[in-house]
């Protein structure tokens, strides 16, 4: 017999998956933030390319197919840019979130050279870069890193 919530008495068990499927709802801030950064890490550095040790990206990959591909990828940076506006950048920010992927995708939109400065521009992990920035300075979310001097005590 599988506990409920309707028995009295015995705790309510939850389903496979949900802690997961959660995780994915959940509109707070840092894990809305964590999403994004995902996010970024897939689009922008997923793998390295051997021989030069370079970190690229699904971008980089889907930006190869001619006119489709750009198209994609700007459509995915852009949702970036949409979640950054729903946690309340301010409006400046999204204007320079707009503009990293504005020149991704006109860099990327140039045969073969623009896929390679496409690969090293990176506009998503710069645009969640600077969304993580605002939210720490802002204090909707905690630092990343501390701030200060360590000193060794002996």
């Amino acid at each position: 017999m599988t506990p409920s919530a309707h028995t009295p008495g015995m705790a309510y068990r939850e389903p496979e998956g949900a802690a997961q499927l959660r995780r994915f709802t959940d509109t707070g801030t840092e894990a809305s933030l964590q999403r994004l950064e995902q996010l970024a890490h897939v689009m922008d550095t997923l793998f390295v390319l051997p021989g030069i040790n370079r970190r690229v990206g699904l971008d980089a990959v889907i930006g190869l197919v001619p006119v489709l591909g750009d198209i994609a990828g700007m459509a995915i940076a852009s949702y970036i840019v949409y979640e950054a506006k729903r946690l309340g950048a301010p409006r400046w920010l999204v204007w320079r979130m707009m503009a990293n992927v504005a020149l991704d995708g006109a860099v990327g939109s140039v045969p073969l050279a623009g896929d390679l400065l496409d690969a090293a521009f990176k506009a998503n992990r710069r645009n969640v870069r600077l969304l993580r920035r605002h939210l720490e300075r802002k204090g909707s979310l905690r630092p990343s890193e501390i701030e200060g001097t360590a000193v060794r005590l002996d």
